[in-house]
């Protein structure tokens, strides 16, 4: 009986404590707006980098037909071709049927 007697007089909001009318907000911290703070300027350095690029697009055209990516990829994929099994055809997959095949 006190177990109930505690949860009647508890203090909470309808429905979802998160969401909605009667919702429960959780206090602003320090901490958490100093989160907030490194988060935003975390952001507004990698857009620093993305407006300003190190290379220009004419700089940054070839680098990756220099590296053989390309090449690599496609010799990879020879690679693995190679190793698939080979075709077979239908009259191969029902070669077994064809046991006696004399209609004379």
């Amino acid at each position: 009986m006190r177990l109930s007697v505690v949860n009647f007089f508890k203090k909470s909001v309808n429905g979802h404590i998160f969401r909605g009318k009667y919702r429960l907000v959780k206090p602003v911290t320090a901490r958490a707006t100093q989160t907030q703070i490194r988060e935003y300027e975390q952001t507004e350095a990698n857009m620093k980098l993305l407006l300003h690029p190190y290379l220009t697009k004419e700089q940054s055209a070839g680098h990756a037909k220099e590296l053989g990516k390309k090449e690599q990829i496609v010799a990879k994929w020879r690679e693995e071709q190679l190793k698939m099994k080979p075709h077979v055809t239908i009259a191969e997959r029902l070669a077994h049927l064809r046991v006696k095949d004399v209609w004379d």
